[in-house]
């Protein structure tokens, strides 16, 4: 597995909305209208803001060109049909040329890959990986590449089409039957979208006739596994696995250092085992993580799938998500690492992120300075990678109704659009908090604080893990329900983590077990530490004979470094006896 030595912070962002500067965006406002942001303006000094949050990878989201309703045609880009087109700008997520970068963020158009690539450099210049999405499950309804190398077919171009599943082919088709959805498509004044026979659509939809929450914008790609009768027909391989090795290589070429994998549950798992060795034999370096939502196949797309990380989306995430909404207890937690022990540094933490709603929205918290606790578990929980959503560290709340994505919660992947809070912090390319209220500079430094604690302590980010939860269940002063303690450790650095879910004020008392103390060397006895969140001393009493007791402010976390306890020689012994 390509493993890195620090903990890998990744910061997702879309260009598209991350340095577009117009503060009059309008709901389903036009390229024209609204504008876009470029990669260009992603300079070095926007790299080096982002940077001191604590990151060291940058997830550039929507690179790749999707179908869109904006008309590039004058660049020789053929235009798409906006019936099968979800949003002014278009799903990312609906690939229409794999080899190419979306128009809309480019300066020159004709130079938008040389502008993606000085990018990477610039990204690269500050010692930063960059990862882009690699979408395997589905195009966009009408794929055709411009700017694939000679040689390359497009996807579809020699298929049988009166075969339902032929192992070659690369979509499915319903045999006989037009592309017909259960819902109205047509634009008046656009010219109506015929297809037949009709594909099956991206998420699993084996029909002519899907539904308005259907991916309607996209269509299935097939590897080989005929869903007619469950059979896998693998050996030779098909056309499409080749024709996506090459895709993973091209894009390996121009600098990137890994991908993330959309949806790699929907392709078959043999593909991952052929493909994903084959692309690190010549770029050993890359990092390959996997959206999943299926716990049960955690191990198999780690160990045979040669995937180095994957979402923990169902399990942690999903969690934190409880505690916070409906009153699950933080006791809860235990069963999260549980779960994925042995293979918990190969998962990828987050609190937000394209798909999900923004933490501060109505949907999830409903207030962003009540992050810290789920923050602070989700981020040092683990070796793994975290992940930072983009306005997420602002306290942006997704509280626009951009257009197609309407008031969701989320901040819009199919829309030209701007946000307040990122638009005030990116200030013109400033990148400072000029604009900024006292809770969003307040917030951005605690995201700073935290996420640069994960890689300035070596237990952080490679130590071992020590759930104090299993003998406080009882301990008076201890609420499980509330409360969350655990030890992360490695040679001297030992840091004890205490968590408060609770919107109260508490004392707090922790009872800290025999084998604790061995496993992980923490220092007994009396101990002045000075919180790494806040800076305030705290006098601790580590002791197995006594629970410690601390006051915590409510929604708050302590991270305290308790050391690893010294060997004394002979001359110290006499004061060694007296702190223990």
């Amino acid at each position: 597995m390509s493993k890195t030595s620090e903990k890998l912070i990744i910061y997702q962002l879309f260009p598209r909305i991350f340095t577009n500067a117009n503060g009059n965006c309008v709901p389903w406002g036009t390229l024209a209208q609204n504008g876009s942001g470029k990669l260009n303006d992603i300079s070095l000094h926007v790299i080096r803001s982002i940077k001191e949050l604590g990151v060291n990878c940058l997830w550039l989201t929507g690179v790749i060109e999707h179908a869109t309703k904006t008309d590039f045609s004058k660049y020789g880009i053929e235009p798409d049909n906006p019936n099968v087109v979800k949003g002014e700008a278009g799903s990312p997520y609906a690939i229409k040329d794999y080899y190419d970068i979306d128009p809309a963020l480019a300066v020159s158009v004709p130079d938008r890959m040389k502008e993606f690539v000085n990018l990477v450099k610039r990204i690269h210049r500050e010692k930063m990986k960059v990862i882009i999405d690699f979408v395997p499950n589905h195009t966009a309804r009408v794929y055709h590449s411009d700017a694939a190398p000679k040689g390359v077919e497009d996807f579809g171009a020699h298929d049988d089409i009166h075969m339902n599943f032929e192992r070659n082919n690369n979509y499915y088709y319903i045999s006989n039957q037009q592309f017909y959805p259960d819902f109205n498509i047509g634009a008046d004044g656009t010219e109506p979208y015929v297809e037949f026979p009709a594909k099956a659509t991206g998420n699993d939809c084996f029909t002519a006739f899907c539904g308005i929450n259907d991916w309607y914008e996209t269509v299935k790609l097939n590897y080989g596994h005929d869903y007619n009768d469950n059979s896998d027909h693998f050996d030779p391989v098909p056309d499409t696995w080749n024709k996506m090795l090459h895709i993973l290589k091209f894009w390996a070429s121009k600098g990137v250092d890994g991908f993330r994998c959309d949806m790699v549950f929907m392709v078959p798992l043999p593909f991952w085992h052929w493909a994903i060795p084959q692309v690190k034999a010549v770029y050993p370096h890359l990092i390959f993580i996997g959206e999943i939502y299926d716990v049960g196949l955690y191990r198999p797309f780690l160990d045979y799938g040669c995937f180095d990380y994957l979402y923990d989306k169902v399990n942690l995430y999903d969690t934190l998500v409880e505690i916070e909404k409906h009153g699950w207890s933080a006791a809860q937690l235990t069963g999260c690492w549980q779960t994925v022990d042995g293979i918990g540094d190969c998962m990828l933490n987050f609190l937000e992120n394209h798909d999900e709603v923004r933490f501060g929205s109505y949907a999830y918290a409903g207030d962003s300075l009540r992050v810290i606790p789920s923050l602070v578990t989700s981020a040092m929980i683990s070796n793994g990678p975290f992940l930072l959503y983009y306005g997420q560290e602002l306290g942006e709340q997704a509280r626009d109704n951009e257009g197609f994505a309407g008031d969701n919660n989320r901040t819009t992947i199919f829309d030209y659009w701007s946000m307040s809070t990122v638009r005030r912090w990116y200030n013109k390319g400033k990148c400072n908090s000029e604009l900024l209220s006292a809770h969003e500079r307040w917030l951005r430094n605690v995201y700073k604080n935290v996420l640069t604690l994960c890689n300035s302590h070596p237990a952080l980010h490679e130590g071992g893990f020590f759930d104090l939860m299993y003998v406080n269940f009882r301990t008076p002063g201890f609420s499980p329900h509330s409360n969350f303690a655990f030890i992360r450790y490695k040679d001297d650095d030992v840091i004890l983590i205490i968590v408060n879910f609770s919107r109260e004020a508490c004392h707090v008392n922790l009872v800290i077990p025999d084998i604790a103390f061995e496993m992980t060397g923490m220092q007994r006895g009396e101990v002045i530490s000075t919180d790494l969140l806040w800076g305030k001393p705290h006098k601790l009493m580590l002791s197995t004979t006594e629970p410690l007791s601390v006051y915590m402010s409510g929604g708050d976390a302590l991270v305290l470094p308790v050391g690893r306890e010294k060997t004394v020689g002979k001359n110290d012994l006499a004061e060694s006896q007296v702190r223990i």
